[in-house]
């Protein structure tokens, strides 16, 4: 056996949006497997904004990224060798093992996951089925505790963890409210999502459009985006309110994130002050498994449904990471290598 591994490497640490000269591509060659090891061949990488943040050299909720290692982040491949009992060659894999092209690790990695039989594409369980995908379930079903007749509103409504918010509180009989950038975003969170409403926050009367989509007030609002959303929603939650922060993407890029207004500041210092905390995916990786047969059940049944952005070229990663933080994308960024 003879693979060539491409791995881009994180070379040095950004300081507001990340340059090309932040990784370096580095091969390799990958002659020989181990005892209970597989090859992994990568089909697609995934591209999401938490990133940024682990570009950083800083305390969060994950040890940031090592310079000269791989950069962090989800793939989907297939294996192509296997010297183990678990994994067959032509298994489908997502495995947490940075940006290479090829994966050697030992066939027990907890950052592997075997994808169900499925007809759906590779790259949904880098998305929807995936990652993001679980991490609404979990963010809505365990922080946000959604009952029927309550209203919801999710920012980045379109993106890959917005979109499955959305639908999942529709099934859930909430009054659901999108928000999104742009009419294109914003009519496909209504239209094929099937969203009650979806606010253009880019269109300059956020708080005026909220207040009137919100009559009742706002009992649920999922947080992914931090800044002028958070300050419109705020004065809206109700008594009783729960806000599960996922993330606060429009301040990644800051020089210094310990002096940015987080959703943290603006919810803590209301009065009535709303249920919130950050939740991470993976207090809850015991049950990923039956998360993931839940959603595609109802992909299957088509009461899900999602966007992706696939761009071509492993080279390309450094680049979606930018659009993704910029919102250039819409729903899930993937790198088809």
């Amino acid at each position: 056996m003879d693979y060539l591994n491409k791995q881009l490497l994180l070379d040095k640490r950004p300081t507001g949006m990340p340059g090309d000269e932040c990784w370096k591509l580095h091969e390799e060659k990958i002659t020989s497997l181990g005892k209970n090891e597989i090859l992994i061949e990568a089909k697609f990488l995934s591209i999401d904004p938490y990133m940024r943040g682990r570009m950083n050299d800083s305390k969060s909720y994950a040890a940031p990224a090592k310079i000269g290692e791989p950069m962090t982040g989800e793939t989907a491949g297939i294996v192509v060798e296997s010297n183990s009992d678990l994994f067959n060659v032509g298994d489908k894999v997502c495995a947490h093992k940075g940006w290479q092209t090829y994966i050697k690790t030992k066939d027990t990695d907890v950052a592997l996951l075997k994808v169900p039989e499925s007809n759906i594409g590779l790259s949904s369980f880098l998305g929807t089925l995936g990652m993001p995908g679980r991490t609404a379930y979990f963010g809505l079903n365990r922080v946000g505790k959604p009952k029927s007749g309550e209203t919801l509103v999710v920012s980045a409504a379109s993106g890959a963890v917005g979109a499955v918010v959305g639908q999942l509180g529709k099934i859930y009989g909430c009054t659901v409210i999108g928000i999104a950038g742009g009419p294109e975003k914003c009519s496909f969170v209504k239209d094929e999502l099937g969203l009650d409403e979806c606010i253009d926050y880019k269109a300059g009367n956020l708080n005026e459009d909220l207040k009137n989509a919100c009559p009742n007030g706002i009992d649920i609002y999922f947080e992914n985006v931090g800044g002028p959303v958070t300050r419109a929603v705020a004065p809206l939650l109700n008594t009783g309110s729960r806000v599960p922060i996922c993330g606060f993407i429009s301040q990644y890029n800051a020089p210094d994130m310990l002096k940015v207004e987080t959703p943290f500041q603006v919810l803590g210092a209301l009065d009535d002050k709303p249920k919130h905390r950050f939740f991470v995916v993976t207090e809850w990786a015991n049950e990923w498994q039956q998360a993931t047969q839940e959603i595609l059940q109802l992909v299957l049944e088509d009461k899900i449904k999602y966007k992706e952005t696939i761009t071509q070229g492993f080279e390309n990663a450094p680049q979606a990471l930018r659009d993704v933080l910029t919102g250039k994308n819409f729903g899930k960024q993937i790198i088809e290598i």
